[in-house]
């Protein structure tokens, strides 16, 4: 999607998904949704070749994988980024684009800071920013 469709989304809650294995700690979030007013779903995750993706779609649900683990979807932590930022509307979307990739990058300010959405070796991270 674009992410210029994001000015003015408002944040209404946000969920993600984590790889749970045995006695360990949970990993991720692999995904985060973006849970705005009126319905509207935004998902954030990374793809196969390193590329953030960002596109409208609802949360999946959890899955089994065996002997590798299981994947779950629910509330994320209370030290996430977006959690902070509940009940505040997207103010400017800066991305990132690497040219053999695509976007690699998205900056997301709100009026009480700035969450970072990157890919980084396959992996989903999330940073806050004042």
């Amino acid at each position: 999607m674009a992410t210029q469709r994001l000015v003015g989304f408002r944040l209404a809650d946000v969920v993600g998904s984590h790889h749970e294995y045995g006695e360990h700690a949970p990993v991720g979030p692999l995904d985060v949704w973006l849970i705005g007013d009126f319905g509207v779903t935004v998902h954030v995750t990374t793809g196969s070749d390193g590329c953030l993706i960002v596109e409208e779609t609802k949360p999946h649900t959890g899955y089994d994988m065996g002997a590798a683990g299981r994947v779950t979807v629910g509330m994320i932590s209370r030290r996430a980024p977006f959690r902070d930022h509940i009940g505040e509307s997207i103010l400017a979307v800066q991305d990132e684009h690497s040219p053999n990739i695509g976007r690699v990058a998205m900056e997301l300010s709100f009026p009480t800071g700035r969450v970072r959405c990157e890919s980084w070796a396959g992996d989903l991270c999330l940073t806050s920013a004042p």
